[in-house]
């Protein structure tokens, strides 16, 4: 009877974890759709030279300002670059714990990081990389 409830534990904790990560696939997704729709709705702005703009907030549509509207769309861009970052970060931490959960080896090279440009620098100046 105890060996039943260990494995229901186990597999209920590897199903949840797995849903999770499958959850934030989704919401890394959504987000970027809505990114790619902000960054659409920049580059109508910057081609127009009306004064005002239709703006739609929830289901209303609102008559707007160009310039705060374009600092508007700008400030939700770097909040979307922040929360996609966040979530592709988180991501990788639960499929190295999924993995770890079902005995297998983290994926090789998830948690890599690019070189910073000091790095780069430094390793120019050493003559390593041309």
């Amino acid at each position: 009877m105890d060996d039943q409830t260990k494995t229901l534990k186990y597999l209920v904790s590897v199903e949840k974890l797995a849903d999770e990560i499958l959850s934030d696939k989704r919401e890394i997704v959504l987000l970027d759709k809505r990114r790619n729709q902000n960054r659409e709705a920049l580059r109508d702005l910057a081609k127009s030279e009306q004064k005002k703009c239709w703006v739609t907030v929830g289901s209303v549509l609102v008559k707007h300002n160009m310039e705060s509207t374009k600092s508007l769309l700008e400030a939700d861009q770097k909040q979307l670059d922040i929360d996609i970052n966040t979530l592709r970060s988180n991501l990788k931490v639960k499929v190295n714990n999924l993995r770890d959960l079902e005995m297998q080896a983290p994926v090789p090279g998830l948690m890599l990081v690019p070189m910073s440009n000091r790095e780069t620098e430094a390793l120019s100046k050493s003559g390593l990389i041309h």
